[in-house]
């Protein structure tokens, strides 16, 4: 029996309710000259609070020592095996900004980037160009026809993109142009099997073009492709855990993916306090609440230590809002760390707390890795924390006789 048919058959309707909220990228390792991490240097009164009274512990998103990508991180939050229901990131991307995937289609996230004259990338995300920018950047390289096959180009934010080929006979069977390091050139797409080939030629002749058009447009001069894939057919959350759920997301990749999985995605602002506003005007109507916060995230990659512990300090600070409603069940996690020493997504556990009235508590004086890893539940599979939430939350039946 797979854990989704387990969950189908424990799981119950009930009124109580769950909040998962999701700080991208919380996990960290400590400062050179503090030794604390972005979260135990950040104020977070009112997350020690909860992990006081709750429990703690720290959790793999896929396995240790493997360094996940935020698709299969949040798949995990939501229960889902990343290894059994990979995808790639160019669908949630898509998904994410309501493109209409038709069968056969091959979506692929695109960056634009800056390379210098010898061709090697000097920063991957083209300065954070504004969306302005990337749009009209999307514009020029959009409608470009290669043997038949219709490529179209949406901006999403920032520098992010989405490109979709649509034609006969493609194939998602593709590695990336990106090779998420500076220093060196953008890489050929290959094709992954004799299938793909032809997919792959059209994709590199793509590319090519792209080269040409956007030569003269420092910084975003080039683009980077990477995480090609087809719509997948997934079972939905409503059908696994006989839950109403929706996502509360600023970003466009978050919403696709909790679309992917059956969730309402609610418009929303793209502030920390929007998005807890939003959880406010539709917390009656939802036994499952979705609510991601990117800013740590991208203070991670960018390697500012500071701006990290303030996205966190904020998201400590909005909380209250959360806390007036009185939920059932919080789990408060990420999706993976994003070490700001690092710049980059890492394989370290991530620090998470759930808390409920029937929690074991664990009276910690600090949220953070040190004592989320000495406390409380150890360290577990990010997959299990739905299992654990819908536990807390009263919503599972007895397993066996």
């Amino acid at each position: 029996m797979s854990n989704h048919d387990l969950m189908k058959s424990l799981s119950i309707t009930s009124p109580s309710r769950i909040v998962l909220l999701v700080i991208d990228g919380l996990g960290g390792l400590p400062h050179p000259k503090s030794g604390k991490t972005e979260l135990e240097t950040a104020r977070t009164p009112n997350l020690d609070k909860l992990a006081s009274a709750g429990t703690c512990g720290l959790s793999d998103p896929v396995g240790p020592g493997i360094t996940p990508g935020s698709g299969a991180g949040h798949l995990a939050l939501f229960g889902y095996d990343p290894l059994a229901f990979n995808i790639g990131r160019g669908v949630l991307e898509a998904a994410g900004i309501d493109f209409d995937m038709q069968p056969g289609d091959i979506a692929s996230r695109g960056n634009f980037c800056t390379v210098d004259r010898a061709g090697a990338i000097t920063d991957r995300r083209a300065g954070r160009i504004s969306s302005e920018k990337a749009a009209e950047l999307c514009g020029l390289l959009d409608g470009i026809t290669i043997d038949n096959v219709k490529v179209m180009v949406r901006p999403v934010k920032e520098h992010r993109c989405v490109v979709i080929f649509r034609g006969e006979g493609l194939s998602a069977e593709l590695s990336d142009s990106d090779p998420q390091q500076t220093g060196i050139a953008p890489k050929a797409v290959a094709a992954l099997n004799s299938q793909a080939s032809g997919t792959a030629r059209i994709a590199n002749h793509f590319l090519d073009k792209a080269k040409v058009i956007l030569a003269e447009h420092h910084p975003a001069n080039m683009l980077l492709l990477r995480g090609f894939s087809k719509r997948p057919a997934w079972p939905l959350m409503q059908e696994i855990y006989k839950l109403t759920p929706c996502a509360i997301a600023a970003y466009p990749m978050y919403r696709g993916l909790a679309r992917l999985v059956g969730m309402d995605v609610l418009h929303t602002g793209i502030t920390v306090d929007d998005e807890f506003q939003t959880l406010l005007r539709n917390y009656e109507k939802y036994d499952f609440i979705f609510l991601h916060v990117k800013g740590a995230d991208s203070a991670g990659e960018d390697g500012d230590f500071d701006r990290k512990v303030a996205v966190i300090e904020q998201v400590d600070s909005s909380i209250t809002n959360l806390l007036h409603l009185q939920p059932d069940v919080i789990v408060v996690t990420g999706d993976h760390s994003t070490p700001a020493v690092l710049k980059a997504h890492s394989w370290h556990p991530v620090p998470f707390l759930l808390y409920s009235r029937y929690c074991r508590p664990v009276k910690i004086k600090k949220f953070g890795e040190t004592e989320c890893g000495s406390n409380g539940m150890g360290r577990i599979q990010a997959a299990q924390l739905m299992s654990l939430a819908m536990a807390h939350a009263l919503k599972l039946n007895k397993f066996g006789a």
